[in-house]
């Protein structure tokens, strides 16, 4: 078959309009970019729905991948490079582009592992860097996390910019994305689970905070902090102590350093 090489094909106007974020919640669907995330979303079973590839996806991992895809019944499709620039979102493409379905997580998908150990959870509110939210991702899944909530007012999972920031994370771990504070602060009262704040006027440090419990690290917004909703629940605030002359953390290195603490804790229980 010939590669596609017009952009008026009905397939690549579809994958054209999941640009937009009302598109990709509408059709349940975003765009996954670059080699390293489709192997990752291949890798851990997500959904794909078609993969694409052009003249710029070379190399000695080439046929490795495509065989893989072909054996788990993805369809692929070969496209010309306009094509693959026209879609993708980085200078450099590297000449592979695929849809992939957005999982239907639930709230169930959160505790896989409980009782069996307490629960760790991240709750972002309001964070609007897209790089900031990847990283917090991204480090979730590091240190072991079992799963992120968002609330509604939090940038779009899946931007692109998320996406990359998680550098595959987003395939490895739960994230609930739109979640209204009220829903978030039920589940969380229902289950037991702490809520933890990060507050750096907080005069306790996250050290001494037990985090071996089952707690939800809330990461709010740079610029106004968490909800007020979640302030009026029951939770701890701490800090995390900065001897330097720097007066804050961005919401991604924070919630780094508070999911350490927590990982440390729990390795030494």
């Amino acid at each position: 078959m010939e590669p596609i090489v017009s952009s008026s094909n009905p397939l690549i106007k579809s994958i054209k309009k999941l640009s937009r974020r009302r598109q990709r919640e509408k059709e349940k669907k975003f765009v996954v970019e670059g080699v390293r995330f489709v192997e990752e979303a291949f890798n851990s079973r997500w959904p794909l729905e078609v993969v694409l590839t052009g003249p710029g996806f070379a190399g000695p991992g080439r046929e490795e991948l495509t065989g893989a895809l072909k054996s788990g019944g993805i369809r692929l499709v070969e496209v010309s490079e306009a094509i693959i620039d026209e879609l993708a979102e980085t200078e450099s493409p590297q000449g592979i582009i695929a849809v992939a379905a957005m999982p239907g997580w639930g709230p169930e998908s959160l505790l896989r592992e409980v009782p069996s150990r307490s629960a760790a959870l991240v709750v972002v509110d309001g964070v609007q860097d897209p790089g900031n939210l990847g990283t917090i991702i991204r480090s979730a899944d590091a240190f072991g996390v079992d799963g992120v909530m968002l609330t509604r007012g939090t940038v779009d999972l899946y931007n692109p910019k998320v996406l990359r920031s998680t550098m595959g994370s987003i395939f490895h771990l739960p994230v609930l994305a739109n979640l209204e504070v009220e829903y978030i602060a039920g589940f969380l009262g229902e289950h037991e689970i702490t809520l933890v704040l990060g507050d750096p006027e907080a005069e306790l440090p996250m050290t001494a905070v037990d985090l071996s419990m089952s707690v939800a690290l809330l990461v709010g917004s740079e610029a106004r902090g968490p909800s007020s909703e979640f302030i009026r629940c029951q939770h701890i605030t701490a800090g995390i102590p900065m001897p330097g002359r720097a007066e804050s953390l961005n919401a991604g290195v924070a919630a780094s350093i508070m999911l350490y603490e927590m990982a440390r804790q729990r390795s030494s229980t």
